[in-house]
């Protein structure tokens, strides 16, 4: 009886030992589809992938970048005080230049009363200004004792300040020409604008800046003029001349 268990036993000790895989070691019996040639190889080319894939990304991120500042939105720098209180001088903003393709359906692809926009000065196209949009194409501005008129009625400017608005000076009624627009600058004591050098084409408006990211504590959306719906009404006609009483 002995010399017929021993056998059993050990061929049942060689069969558990024989589908057993020591942990650690790697056999080709493990997996017949895997097979690594050259470990070191094997890095070389997945780095290379990786960094080609990085590169990759990068690219595109630079490119999205290009695009979207080229038809989106622009970085400007504020040099002067002519937007006190509203801009200081040397304060950095992002433009919104969908404003120039005129998109009527939503407020941000037009221009609108009390817009703050950039565009090329009339009168030497190689500067830039910074202004805010008072006067829309076809209506009659007049400014009387340093009031803002349109169309005879007076325009509530909230975000100007008295310390910059002094001087109070009347100016002559002016029409705004179609694809035009009469621009002014919050410090009326010291702007350089359409009531001196006339209206601006609409064609040199290149943006509207809308949100002020340095100096950081000063970050945030620019105020935009609230003005009541009264300003809007037609100038009535007397013989020849609006009546802007």
């Amino acid at each position: 009886m002995r010399a017929t268990h021993a056998p059993a036993a050990l061929i049942m000790l060689d069969f558990g030992k024989k589908n057993h895989s020591d942990f650690g070691f790697v056999a080709p019996a493990d997996d017949a589809g895997i097979e690594v040639v050259s470990l070191k190889r094997e890095s070389r080319q997945g780095l290379f992938s990786e960094g080609l894939k990085l590169f990759r990304d990068i690219f595109l991120i630079v490119v999205v970048f290009i695009l979207f500042g080229v038809f989106f939105v622009q970085p400007v720098v504020v040099e002067g005080t002519s937007m006190l209180p509203q801009l200081q001088d040397g304060e950095r903003l992002l433009v919104n230049k969908l404003v120039y393709y005129q998109i009527q359906s939503v407020s941000w692809g037009h221009i609108e009363r009390g817009d703050i926009v950039v565009f090329w000065y009339p009168n030497d196209p190689e500067k830039s200004y910074v202004k805010r949009v008072i006067g829309l194409p076809g209506e009659m501005v007049e400014v009387r004792s340093g009031k803002v008129l349109i169309n005879g009625v007076e325009l509530k400017e909230p975000y100007l300040d008295a310390e910059h608005n002094r001087s109070l000076p009347s100016y002559p009624v002016r029409k705004v020409d179609e694809h035009h627009y009469f621009v002014m600058g919050d410090n009326r004591d010291n702007s350089s604008d359409s009531r001196y050098w006339g209206l601006v084409p609409e064609k040199y408006i290149y943006g509207k800046a809308f949100f002020r990211y340095w100096k950081p504590q000063d970050m945030g959306f620019l105020e935009h003029g609230e003005y009541d719906a009264s300003v809007s009404v037609t100038p009535q006609i007397k013989n020849g001349q609006p009546d802007l009483r």
